[in-house]
């Protein structure tokens, strides 16, 4: 019996064989794949742009709604869009960051600055929006305090919008865990690192409770005196907004000009210059987790996980 001689009872094989894929068609596969890849980029890059992007807290600045290690989610709908407002991905900067190890101010590319917004609105006093400093490309995020033509002043620490202060609740404290991205060192926080009983260290935070005039209330960090405590009075050119930390006296906002201290905002800034409105938070990392997966569950913060961004809501 020789090799091609089928075994009664069984079923013949039949190989079926064809002509090698050529050049052409192998290129036209991987082309096929390619485009694939990009339109994916694609959506990713025109929903950043137009609709939502996540966002990491890299300060303390608006303690004690948001700390540092915070991934949050920043619509880019609510007031229309600007120049700022589309995500396009430098790849330089993306290289020398991550290969060479070189610092880097954004790994996007900015445009060049245009007047006005596309369907624009102005934002709702007490919204917590990211902002891009005038003349830099990196956001920052604060919350909208002034909008056009108030008049504001920071006296004793004490905000005054248009002649009349925001009503202030009493001083109260916050105890909030410490971690590797909230260590609660003296330089910053003099005398406020405590230790439980069962071991757990906390940061004591004085907290003082702001309403605005729309009745929107929101919780501030008062560490004493420093030097945002006394600005203005100014009033707010057309087409500009007034932003703050929340951290009062640990925050670069626009009371400070550009650059001092830590990168200021240099005063009210045009709304072109406003990216988006927080949303929500999404999870929160302690700063233990590394590259290694196996860290990422262990370094999760319990309860931040859903919070939203928006302030409370009172009779005005």
């Amino acid at each position: 019996m020789t090799a091609e001689t089928p075994v009664p009872g069984e079923p013949e094989t039949v190989t079926k064989t064809g002509p090698a894929p050529t050049p052409a068609q192998t290129k036209s596969v991987w082309w096929e794949e390619v485009k694939g890849i990009l339109w994916l980029i694609l959506a990713v890059l025109g929903f950043h742009s137009f609709i939502a992007k996540p966002f990491y807290i890299p300060s303390e600045s608006m303690m004690p709604i948001l700390r540092t290690g915070d991934r949050l989610v920043v619509t880019k709908y609510p007031y229309g869009w600007s120049f700022i407002s589309p995500t396009i991905p430098n790849p330089a900067a993306i290289f020398r960051s991550l290969v060479l190890h070189q610092p880097e101010e954004s790994w996007g590319v900015q445009l060049p600055f245009v007047h006005g917004r596309l369907f624009g609105r102005l934002p709702i006093r007490g919204d917590v929006v990211i902002v891009t400093p005038p003349g830099r490309n990196t956001d920052y995020i604060k919350r909208l305090i002034g909008l056009p033509g108030d008049r504001l002043q920071v006296r004793g620490g004490v905000l005054y919008i248009n002649g009349k202060a925001v009503r202030r609740g009493p001083i109260h404290d916050v105890l909030v865990p410490v971690d590797t991205n909230l260590p609660c060192t003296d330089n910053e926080y003099p005398g406020a690192l405590e230790t439980a009983a069962d071991g757990q260290q906390y940061c004591r935070l004085p907290i003082v409770t702001e309403t605005l005039p729309n009745g929107r209330r929101y919780d501030t960090v008062e560490l004493g005196y420093s030097p945002g405590d006394n600005y203005g009075p100014i009033t707010i050119p057309a087409g500009h907004v007034f932003l703050m930390g929340d951290n009062r006296d640990r925050s670069s906002d626009s009371r400070f000009p550009l650059g001092e201290p830590d990168l200021g905002l240099g005063g009210a800034v045009p709304w072109e210059y406003v990216g988006g409105r927080a949303e929500f938070i999404t999870f929160s990392l302690d700063g233990t987790a590394s590259w290694n997966p196996l860290t990422w569950w262990g370094a999760l913060r319990s309860g931040r996980a859903g919070n939203s961004l928006h302030p409370q809501e009172t009779a005005k």
